[in-house]
C-alpha cells in the first residue's frame, strides 16, 4: 500500500487520537523508509524508544528465539527471564527490586500507588509533581502531569496531586505538607521542552524528602536506558531515588515498563496489592536483556555523551546566528533547539529534507536519536537543520 491508501484506511478504522503524515514501513539502524521508498535520518527514535536503533540484530535475535521458546505464562508462574532482568536493573541502579508492566504510564501509575500504600498508615497520600511535567495519559498520570492542556476535558480529576515549579526548591517546600507521601520529578523534562534539572534542585529535593518523611520518585521513562549518557538520568546528579519508573527504550520497541524500588520500599507491594497480566513476559524481558547487553557491549553510554556534546555544540552555533532561536540545551542525546516561536514549521521542513524530529512544548525542536548514531549522522543532521533555518529566515 502507498501512503494515501494507508491514511484512508486509518481514517476509516482508527479512532483519531493521532494525526500522522508519513507511513513508515522499514527501519535499520538510524534510518527509516516510507511507503514510497524515501529515506529519513531518524532523530526521534520512536520518541526515545529505539536507543539501540531500528531492528538491531541482537534484539531481533533475542525476540525471535524467545518467541519460538515461550512467549507468555502469566505472573502466576516463574519465568527465568524476569528475575534475570530484575537482577540486571538492580545492579545498574545500585540495588532494589523491580515490578514489570507494559508502559510508562503504567509504571508511573504504579509509583503513585506505591507511594500511597507506603504512606497510608501515616495519613500521607498527596504526591507533589512539577509544572510542565509529563507522566502519562491515564487519569492518575495525566493528573500528575503538570500541564492543563493534557487534563482539559477529563474533569473531575483524581484528588491528591499538588504542583510546584520545576527547578524551584522553595516552590516544592511550600507544596509539601504532613499529607505528602512523595515528590515525583523528571531529571530532564522531555515533553516539557528538554529542560534538565539543576543539580542543587535535585539534591535539595532529596534532603527535603528525607526531612519531611516523604519518598523521592523519579520518572525515567524518557531519560532512562542510556539516553542522557548514564543508565538513568538521576545518575548525572548526586541523588538516589526511593523508586523510579522505566519504559520506552527498555524494550527498544517491544512494550515493557518497570518500577525499580530501593530497599526502603521494595517490599511495600505484597500479593494482591498490584498486578498485571502482561507485565514482564518472557518475551518482553528477553528483548530488554538484549537491549542492556547491547548498550554495554557497544559502549553506547559513552557514545551518547560524546555525540550528544557534539550535536549540542553544532546546534548552539546555529542558534547563535539567528535572533529567533534562543539556545540549544539538553543532556546526552536528549537535545532541544529552543525557538522564540512555534517549532512546528521547522519540524515539517526538516521532515521534507529527510530528518525526523519533533516539536514539543510549542517552541522546542526535540531530538532523541538512537544512541548508535555516528559522527557522520550528527554532521548530516546539523547540516540539514542549518539549511532549514536559513530557508525559514529568508523573507
Amino acid at each position: 500500500m502507498n501512503t494515501a491508501e494507508i491514511a484512508e484506511m486509518q481514517k476509516t478504522y482508527l479512532i483519531p487520537t493521532y494525526a500522522p503524515e508519513l507511513a513508515l514501513v522499514k527501519g535499520s539502524g538510524t534510518r527509516v523508509w516510507d511507503a514510497e521508498g524515501n529515506e529519513y535520518l531518524d532523530f526521534l527514535a520512536g520518541i526515545a524508544v529505539l536507543n539501540v536503533g531500528h531492528c538491531h540484530p541482537a534484539v531481533v535475535s533475542a525476540i525471535q528465539e524467545q518467541t519460538a521458546t515461550l512467549m507468555h505464562v502469566s505472573n502466576l508462574y516463574f519465568n527465568e527471564k524476569q528475575p534475570l532482568l530484575a537482577k540486571k536493573l538492580s545492579s545498574l541502579a545500585g540495588g532494589g527490586k523491580c515490578f514489570f508492566c507494559n508502559s510508562g504510564a503504567e509504571a508511573n501509575e504504579g509509583l503513585i500507588k506505591l507511594a500511597r500504600l507506603w504512606g497510608s498508615a501515616k495519613g500521607k497520600y498527596e504526591v507533589v509533581t512539577m509544572k510542565n511535567s509529563f507522566h502519562g495519559r491515564t487519569l492518575a498520570t495525566l493528573t500528575a502531569t503538570g500541564q492543563e492542556k493534557v487534563q482539559k476535558g477529563f474533569y473531575p480529576l483524581p484528588e491528591g496531586f499538588v504542583y510546584a515549579e520545576f527547578n524551584n526548591l522553595e516552590s516544592v517546600k511550600n507544596a509539601v505538607t504532613e499529607k505528602t507521601a512523595a515528590v515525583l520529578v523528571e531529571a530532564v523534562q522531555g515533553e516539557g521542552g528538554i529542560l534538565p534539572a539543576n543539580p542543587d534542585f535535585l539534591i535539595g529535593l532529596r534532603k527535603l524528602c528525607d526531612e519531611q518523611g516523604a519518598l523521592l520518585l523519579f520518572d525515567e521513562v524518557q531519560s532512562g536506558i542510556g539516553r542522557t549518557g548514564k543508565w538513568f538520568g538521576f545518575q548525572n546528579y548526586d541523588v538516589q531515588p526511593d523508586a523510579f519508573s522505566l519504559a520506552k527504550a527498555l524494550g527498544n520497541g517491544f512494550p515493557i515498563g518497570a518500577i525499580v524500588a530501593a530497599p526502603k520500599v521494595a517490599d511495600v507491594f505484597q500479593p494482591g496489592n498490584h498486578a498485571t497480566t502482561f507485565g514482564g513476559t518472557p518475551l518482553a524481558c528477553a528483548a530488554a536483556l538484549a537491549v542492556l547487553d547491547t548498550i554495554e557491549k557497544e559502549n553506547l553510554l559513552e557514545n551518547a555523551r560524546t555525540l550528544g556534546a557534539l550535536l549540542l555544540s553544532k546546534l548552539q552555533k546555529i542558534a547563535d546566528q539567528y535572533d529567533w532561536i534562543e539556545c540549544a540545551r539538553g543532556t546526552g542525546l536528549m537535545v532541544g533547539l529552543v525557538l522564540n516561536d512555534s517549532a512546528l514549521p521547522l519540524q515539517k521542513l526538516l521532515q521534507k529534507k529527510g530528518l525526523l524530529t519533533l516539536a514539543t512544548a510549542v517552541r522546542v525542536l526535540r531530538m532523541l536519536p538512537p544512541l548508535t548514531i555516528t559522527t557522520a549522522d550528527v554532521e548530516k543532521a546539523a547540516a540539514l537543520i542549518a539549511e532549514a533555518c536559513a530557508e525559514l529566515d529568508t523573507p
